[in-house]
């Protein structure tokens, strides 16, 4: 089955905004520093009432603070990936003679036609 060459986009198809995803990283990154910043106050306030099993929840903060900066930076440059359709189809058409789909004129684009009458 060949594929016609120009599909229209569907509002439903539609990917976030990158101003949206941009803002839920944001988001994402600021609450996981205030978790971090919690272990520290956390372990502070530990210390300072000589809490029971104090090694463990030191242990226990520390870690905290080592790996979620890390996870952090690691969650807010993630994006989504790239649909696999425009990669496959940007390759194709780099390696065909044939336009790319939005170049057609609207009289070369191929069209339905619907009769009113059966």
């Amino acid at each position: 089955m060949k594929r016609q060459a120009y599909e229209p986009i569907l509002i439903t198809d539609a990917p976030r905004s990158q101003d949206d995803q941009l803002t839920t990283r944001q988001r994402r990154y600021v609450l996981m520093m205030g978790i971090r910043v919690a272990c520290l106050v956390v372990g502070a306030i530990l210390v300072g009432v000589q809490a029971p099993l104090l090694w463990l929840w030191l242990s226990l903060c520390g870690l905290g603070m080592v790996l979620i900066p890390w996870l952090a930076v690691l969650l807010a440059n993630d994006r989504p990936p790239k649909e696999e359709h425009r990669l496959a189809n940007r390759f194709h058409h780099r390696h065909r003679d044939e336009a790319p789909p939005m170049s057609l004129t609207a009289e070369e684009r191929p069209h339905k036609i619907i009769d009113a009458e059966p």
